[in-house]
């Protein structure tokens, strides 16, 4: 059965102002109309609701028992409006976001600290994944990704200018294996694979020529489908690694790494956020962006 909500909105506003005028003008309807959708209701239950008099108006003992169920009931309908009309209005709430766990090395975890001093009321929920993330059907409310085509029905904002490929290995692995000068030397070196979680594909190996780029299948004896993992493997000297030039930066300044094969790098795609457009407007969504495009300008992220 259909609720009357209609009828129901008035016979509150009836109890609640104590008499017909009254309701009808924080309704906002004419008063013969307010009389009117009373007289619907109480044929509906079959029962009078009101006892009427020329002076007064006040509740039958049916009218006190449906007016002590539906009050609360129509405050936490209010409540409910004026949640969702608030809802990522303020610097408050939750902002889930899918992120490649590069990325988060790449542009989260030095920004997020200070996000969180400024903004400490907005709760924001981390789901490392390297698949593509389908962030409608997950509840999130943008993803991160590398260039790519984004759906018409999606906002991509870039994060960072187009990255650069490197290939890099620890310095004990270069002094006891020797530096390739050419990518093709690298088909006698064990170099450090990356499976892609969404595909199962390795990441190729692509190189830049006086002919163009150029893929050089490589092989080796560890492969990871984590990027960071597959990184750190170079690090303790396990093989020959290739990566963004921006997400090894921190391991190149330190002496980590060494980055070989310069002369062939390629350009690779920037870093994109991408979030519906009925997201525009959310509140925690724009402050985080604007506070990592922020962290990217100062040169805070590699």
């Amino acid at each position: 059965m259909r609720l009357p909500l209609a009828t129901l909105e008035v016979f509150n506003a009836i109890a609640q102002e104590g008499s017909l005028s009254a309701a009808a003008l924080a309704l906002g309807i004419k008063r013969s109309t307010a009389s009117h959708q009373l007289k619907n209701l109480e044929e509906r239950i079959g029962t009078a609701l009101f006892i009427r008099t020329t002076r007064s108006i006040s509740l039958t003992e049916a009218g006190r028992a449906l007016a002590q169920s539906s009050n609360p009931a129509f405050e936490q309908l209010a409540n409910g409006l004026e949640n969702a009309r608030t809802a990522g209005q303020s610097t408050r709430g939750t902002l889930k976001l899918a992120i490649p766990e590069f990325v988060y090395h790449l542009l989260i975890n030095k920004p997020l600290l200070s996000f969180q001093e400024l903004y400490p009321e907005i709760e924001v929920e981390l789901v490392l994944a390297d698949a593509w993330s389908d962030i409608l059907k997950e509840g999130l409310h943008a993803g991160f990704r590398l260039g790519g085509l984004i759906a018409q029905d999606m906002v991509a904002i870039s994060l960072t200018d187009p990255m650069t490929a490197a290939v890099v290995a620890s310095p004990a692995y270069l002094e006891k294996h020797g530096s390739p000068e050419h990518p093709m030397d690298l088909l006698e070196h064990n170099c450090l694979h990356y499976r892609f979680p969404s595909s199962g594909q390795l990441a190729p190996w692509v190189f830049s020529g006086p002919d163009g780029e150029y893929p050089v299948e490589v092989r080796g004896s560890l492969i990871a489908n984590s990027l960071p993992v597959a990184i750190e493997l170079a690090t303790q000297g396990l093989g020959v690694g290739y990566s963004f030039r921006e997400y090894c930066a921190d391991a190149l300044s330190s002496g980590q790494l060494n980055e070989i094969l310069t002369e062939y790098r390629v350009s690779m795609p920037s870093v994109n956020i991408y979030f519906p457009q009925e997201y525009r407007s959310l509140v925690p969504l724009r402050l985080f962006i604007q506070h990592l495009k922020q962290g990217v300008a100062g040169g805070t992220i590699q």
